[in-house]
Parts: C-alpha cells; structure tokens; sequence
C-alpha cells in the first residue's frame, strides 16, 4: 500500500537539513509524526520516525541541565484555574475541549493531531477555567514538558475511550510513564504517601462515549482496579450526556470558592466574582481588593447561604462559596 505523503511532508522534511541541535531535530520529528496520513501504508514510517524522536529524547535527557533549550511550553495560568488533559491516543480530548469551550481544536480519528499544548476557556456559572489540551501518552511516548505541565496545572483530567476494550492497559501506561517523572495523580482528597519523592496532582478520570454499546461493559473492570485512586465520570461529547456535572466536577476539583464584593449602599455584581482558595479569610479578600483596605480594615458585612444578612464578621472569618462581602475601614 503506498505511502501518500502529503506536499507538506517534504517541506517540513527539508528543515532536517538546517537542523543543528538535537531539539530542533526533534521538533522536526514530531511535526512530521503529526503530518504522515495514519494508515498500513505509513506505519513503517511512523514506526521510524518514533524511533528517531525516542533517540533523540534520550540524547537531551542526557546532555546537563545548563545545555537544554528545547520547549518547555509554559502556560500561563488564567481564569479561576488551570486544568490539564492527558490520555493515550484517539481518547476524545480534542473532542471533549470542543464540547466545554467555545474553541475549535483539530480533531481526527489518528494520533499526534495536538503536536503542542492548547489552550482553551471554559465557561461555569459565573467563572472561566483554563482547559489545555495535550498531546498523546504512549508506552514509548512522553513529551520531555508533559510532566512539568502536570505539576504547574491545578488539575488533571485523565481522558480515556469506552468504545476501546482495553482501558486498564492504557491508563496504567499513562500512570507508570507519569511516575517515570515521579508525578502522581490521585483523587482530590487523597493525600500521597511519599510527598518527598512524587509530587501528587487532583484528578479526574473522564470516560468519554458513554454511548457506545460496549461502555458500561469496558469501563468494569478499570474501575474495579483504579477506584482507590482515581474517579470516575462518564459522558458522551457526541450526545452531550453528563457535560454539566463535568462541569461542576471540574470546578470542584480546583478547591477554589467564589466571592462577591459589595460595596455600602449598591447592589452586589454577580458577574465578576473573586476566586480564592478555600480557607481564604476576609482578610486575604481585603488584601486582594487592595492594600489599604487590608490595613484599616474593621469588620465585614456577610449576606450568604445559611447566614444573617448582612452578619457582622471579624477579619479572621473563613469565606464560603457564594458569600458576599461588604468590607468596613
């Protein structure tokens, strides 16, 4: 079966020859994996071109810390946090961005299709959260960042593919190439055992095509042996089945709460909210309005779930989801 290389191949193909530093060769690499057509014709290729990318990995890996200048993709947090997607090949990510923002990522039924990290906003209730597309795990397949971005984020979502009948394999392959690079993801309540080796992430395992006649059947037996671990949730980005308690799940996996300012004598705005950690106080809200409000502050006005309106609060007064806040200096 011939091969078929699209024009773009061998144009990309030529920047080889300029190439001087094993990270612009492996770039090249990767962008050309990204490009070969994905069938029985091109496998030998991608097979090569795996290898290529493997060997020069291992020379990076090797050279010091001081020589490396590849990509490192930082991305810059926005919103009220930062979430990133990983999985094996062909899991939906892509699909699953599409579904929960209003960003338009490439999405084809062959692996590589995101060569590079993207970004994109998600719209909950009255706040965005920062959702960034990643590129494939695989056995013999991690980018040297992967992990970096991992620990940067503030969650994780683990994508995988119910139409696929071998999901334990490929989540444990994620999880062991993670932990190559001692990063663990674990529920959001679940402390790790060895903070001083792994670092521990906030996940969620997100079970997408729930709709396929063989789902609940493949998603047995990974839940069975991942549940102490991981969770669960599973939806269809094709039915849109279950999107808004993804929704609401991934706000929660943030540990973040939403707080309203007013001001004395004006009506609250719920549109633009403060985001704080929860077990913030009154006090980090003053000093995140401003300076001088956290150093002649007195006392604070609540109205809230569960509260007196306009209850009498001191500084010290942990916030919840929702409150709303009048400051007094």
């Amino acid at each position: 079966m011939p091969a078929n290389l699209p024009p773009q191949y061998f144009e990309t193909e030529k920047k080889l020859k300029s190439a001087k530093s094993p990270e612009e060769k492996k770039e090249i690499m990767e962008e050309l994996l990204s490009i070969v057509p994905k069938h029985k014709g091109t496998e030998k290729i991608q097979a090569q071109l795996k290898s290529k990318i493997s060997k020069l990995k291992d020379q990076i890996q090797k050279k010091p810390k001081t020589a490396s200048h590849g990509p490192t993709y930082h991305i810059e947090k926005a919103g009220a946090g930062q979430v990133v997607l990983i999985g094996p090949p062909n899991a939906g990510k892509s699909s699953l961005i599409a579904s929960l923002t209003n960003a338009e990522p490439e999405i084809q039924n062959y692996p590589f299709t995101t060569p590079i990290p993207f970004p994109a906003m998600m719209e909950y209730k009255n706040v965005q959260i920062q959702l960034i597309d990643t590129p494939p795990i695989m056995s013999d397949y991690i980018d040297t960042w992967h992990h970096e971005l991992v620990k940067g984020a503030d969650g994780v979502l683990l994508v995988i593919d119910l139409s696929n009948p071998h999901l334990e394999k490929d989540i444990y392959t994620v999880l062991e190439k993670l932990r190559e690079n001692r990063v663990e993801i674990v529920t959001q309540n679940q402390q790790g055992s060895d903070g001083a080796r792994y670092f521990y992430s906030p996940s969620l395992v997100v079970a997408n095509k729930n709709d396929h006649p063989s789902a609940q059947k493949n998603l047995f037996s990974p839940k069975k042996t991942f549940e102490s671990q991981l969770e669960f949730i599973s939806v269809s980005t094709f039915k849109k089945t279950r999107l808004e308690e993804l929704k609401e799940k991934i706000f929660k996996l943030l540990n973040v709460l939403r707080v309203y300012s007013k001001t004395p004598g004006k009506k609250v705005d719920y549109n633009e909210p403060f985001v704080f950690k929860k077990g913030s106080s009154v006090m980090d809200m003053a000093e995140t309005v401003h300076r001088d409000f956290a150093r002649k502050l007195k006392y604070a006005r609540i109205w809230g779930k569960d509260k007196y309106k306009g209850q009498k609060v001191n500084r010290e007064y942990i916030l919840q989801d929702e409150d709303i806040i009048e400051l007094h200096i």
